[in-house]
């Protein structure tokens, strides 16, 4: 197995912390598709009114995300052991609720809204659709994003050194990076003279970026580009056979949340159809896709745990610079390649931040 680091983390992204205990044990069996998590009852029991009221509140911090309950475990616990290392524990003197979308982007305004009824110290906020849900909620709680568009270009922030407001964040830049994954791809697959492109149409920023860097790169070197759209599990089947009908050569899966929820079906379908793919985190080649380039996520969310726990120390978020998470990663399925018959350049292999045997 061969790594390389290419570029560090602006800003300084904190070190690694063990998964929170509290990060399984705040969920319960019941709750998953729940959106509304109820959070615990403090209220006190007869008699003992003045000894609660001697205590102070546990901040609450929400945390909104457009995909589905587990998607992303792994990334949550980070946050929470960051926070945690801050002296910040979930269920001893912080409450966290989530608030999952399953998917339907159109259900963040009222997600959001509900935090902002819970009055909630902190939101964070996972992608764009996120973020811009929670900034239409409120212009006063603090927000805490990452998002892989331009927050200026998008209006969640002034600049990228000065925000301005209530949020600030990292930019994880993977919307931009279709010019590098198709050249991975060619680099792969040589022969690829059709490829496709799989955008989620209810994330319309990430699918234009997406649509209009990789259309540039691949006419610059004379690849034909096809779009093919899915939002849902059913329409990423019928994804597929398009892309099988128009004998596409290869794929490049568009930064969304909605895909990295639905990674597991995604590579599945790649090798199935023997459609070499390129994705933009570890975690697509982790479950049996075939490459993957795209900002290191486990940076990105410590980065969002660390920024959580200094706004509830007290700085504002108009004082806290963007993060440009410019620490990417290069990982590939040596054995996703073996079954479809394509043989790894030893360039490719020497400069991989991992290799899945």
């Amino acid at each position: 197995m061969r790594r390389r680091d290419f570029i560090t983390l602006l800003g300084g992204a904190v070190a690694a912390w063990p998964f929170a205990a509290a990060a399984l044990a705040s969920k319960a069996s019941g709750q998953r598709g729940d959106s509304k998590v109820r959070a615990p009852d403090t209220r006190p029991e007869p008699g003992s009114s003045a000894r609660v009221a001697q205590q102070p509140a546990k901040p609450v911090v929400g945390y909104l995300v457009p995909g589905v309950y587990g998607q992303n475990t792994h990334l949550v616990a980070l946050v929470r052991g960051t926070l945690a290392e801050a002296g910040y524990v979930d269920g001893r003197n912080l409450t966290i609720e989530d608030r999952y979308a399953d998917g339907q982007y159109d259900r963040l305004p009222g997600l959001a809204a509900e935090l902002v009824q819970r009055q909630a110290a902190v939101i964070i906020a996972a992608t764009t659709p996120a973020a811009l849900a929670a900034k239409a909620a409120t212009a006063t709680i603090p927000i805490v994003f990452n998002t892989p568009d331009d927050p200026v270009a998008v209006g969640l922030v002034a600049s990228l050194a000065r925000p301005g407001g209530n949020a600030t964040g990292v930019h994880q830049l993977n919307t931009a990076l279709g010019a590098k994954q198709l050249g991975l791809l060619r680099e792969l697959v040589p022969g690829a003279a059709r490829v496709g492109l799989l955008v989620n149409p209810k994330n319309s920023n990430a699918a234009e970026t997406m649509i209009r860097e990789l259309t540039a790169a691949a006419t610059a070197i004379g690849i034909e580009i096809s779009v093919v759209p899915a939002s849902d599990r059913s329409e990423i089947g019928a994804a597929f056979a398009t892309l099988v009908g128009n004998r596409a050569d290869a794929l490049v899966v568009g930064a969304d949340s909605f895909f990295f929820g639905r990674r597991l079906q995604l590579a599945t379908l790649a090798t199935r159809h023997a459609i070499p793919a390129v994705y933009n985190g570890r975690e697509f080649p982790q479950a049996g896709g075939l490459m993957s380039y795209g900002a290191s996520l486990s940076e990105v969310f410590r980065q969002l745990g660390a920024y959580t726990a200094r706004i509830l120390k007290g700085d504002k978020p108009a004082d806290l610079p963007v993060v440009q998470s410019t620490k990417l990663e290069l990982v590939i399925n040596h054995e996703t390649a073996r079954i479809l018959g394509i043989t790894v350049p030893d360039k490719l292999l020497a400069i991989a931040d991992e290799v899945i045997e």
